[in-house]
């Protein structure tokens, strides 16, 4: 399935206030993942392993982190005409000098960029999702079917409908009702499915009696500038799409890989920490459809009288003598003393390899000092950990700070990035 004339438009979301304090001095999109990667290296590979090069990111808060990652990582040759470019809110004739108010509205406000003769369709993706998807097979489904408008769909049981957005099907696939993260049996009874159609498209129903959008779109251009110029609709998956539902025909296209919203901070952490496992749902190994993201000339991660379980290690990392990592992601250049144990930790590194004999008096040396645990825990890019400091939520706090360096979210503790711990702290 050819998508030459598909452009891709990936929607960063705005301020991440549920991933704060991950989001205090980044865009989401930009937000660190397994080690090595952000989170919008993944929408970004699958549209280059489904053959679809041409992409803007549409974002508005804090885009100079995404903005650098996205030139260094994504250039293509002059003859593909590939592009990955960053679109942020800015003062325009046309459109004036508001912020962004949805992900609907920071579409309408660059429709300017969807007018060239060869865009036929739009692909509407989501920044902070981790799945594999070739959109090809989509395209295929939106194709076949004669839609104006096709969504991703994943079967989700009822326990996991309630966060999600529900719809419901005919026979050929046309969704004819949706709910908003149902409630109560009365609104789920309207957008239920019968198992047996979802076992007869060849996808296992496995008792999973609902089919949850995955915020993933493909529209005609024609009908999507239709409906954003014709209504002030602010949201995608709230508006654009249930209103698309009775004026277009809609079609569902089914998936059922591994796919999740990392959308807040314990999603986040256990996203991180499933990739660390032996058998991860989602193979960042796979050949057929890699994980792109910046190239970086690194060396070797050195480990001395180190034992390692059921962990993920970066480049350029420096860990000392009778270090335990178990259950837990090291991101790029970090540094960790002698005598460390990290367990259930998601730690993600450092922008730079600090100079020995170049830190100011006072001043914790970037990693971890030694002597520490850190357990159950998020380390943000840059943190400054000191010698015998103990972090561990032990007494399990669900939400501390709003401002200091170390922070609780989800029950999660979290040291923000640049952040320093003094020698002798205690969780």
């Amino acid at each position: 399935m050819d998508l030459s004339r598909t452009i891709a438009l990936i929607l960063g979301g705005g301020r991440g206030s549920r991933l704060f304090p991950l989001t205090k001095i980044r865009a989401k999109p930009a937000v660190p993942l397994a080690a090595k990667y952000r989170l919008i290296d993944i929408p970004i590979s699958n549209c280059i392993n489904s053959g679809l090069n041409r992409a803007y990111v549409l974002t508005q808060f804090l885009s100079e982190s995404l903005h650098r990652h996205l030139r260094q990582t994504y250039f293509f040759d002059h003859f593909s005409g590939g592009f990955v470019e960053l679109l942020a809110a800015q003062e325009t004739v046309n459109v004036g000098s508001d912020w962004y108010q949805g992900t609907a509205d920071a579409v309408r406000k660059n429709l300017i960029h969807l007018e060239e003769d060869w865009i036929e369709h739009v692909l509407i993706l989501s920044g902070d999702q981790l799945y594999r998807m070739d959109f090809r097979d989509m395209m295929r489904t939106h194709i076949e079917s004669g839609a104006a408008a096709t969504i991703a769909g994943i079967p989700v049981s009822r326990k996991d409908a309630s966060a999600l957005g529900i719809m419901q099907v005919d026979d050929e696939g046309r969704v004819k009702g949706f709910v908003e993260k149902p409630q109560t049996e009365e609104e789920l009874a309207t957008v239920r499915m019968d198992p047996a159609w979802i076992d007869a498209r060849g996808i296992p129903s496995q008792g999973r009696d609902c089919l949850a959008s995955m915020g993933l779109y493909i529209f005609n251009k024609d009908v999507m500038v239709d409906l954003l110029r014709n209504s002030d609709h602010q949201d995608f998956g709230k508006e654009v799409f249930p209103s698309a539902i009775n004026s277009h025909k809609v079609q569902v296209h089914l998936f059922d890989g591994y796919w999740e919203d990392i959308g807040t901070i314990r999603a986040f952490y256990e996203a991180n920490l499933s990739l660390a496992s032996k058998s991860p749902p989602f193979d960042l190994r796979d050949r057929t459809a890699p994980i792109y993201s910046r190239p970086r000339y690194l060396p070797p991660t050195i480990m001395d009288n180190t034992t390692v379980r059921n962990s993920l290690i970066a480049d350029g990392c420096l860990i000392g003598n009778n270090v335990t990592i178990e259950n837990s992601v090291i991101g790029l250049r970090s540094a960790i003393g002698d005598n460390v144990t990290i367990k259930d930790t998601v730690m993600m590194g450092a922008d730079y390899i600090e100079k020995p004999g170049s830190i100011p008096a006072g001043v914790v040396p970037i990693g971890i000092g030694e002597n520490s645990l850190i357990s159950g825990t998020i380390l943000d890019k840059n943190c400054r950990i000191g010698k015998n400091v103990r972090i561990e939520n032990t007494n399990g706090i669900e939400h501390q700070g709003e401002d200091e360096a170390l922070q609780i979210r989800d029950g999660i503790p979290i040291v923000i990035k640049n952040a320093q711990i003094d020698d002798g702290f205690s969780l």
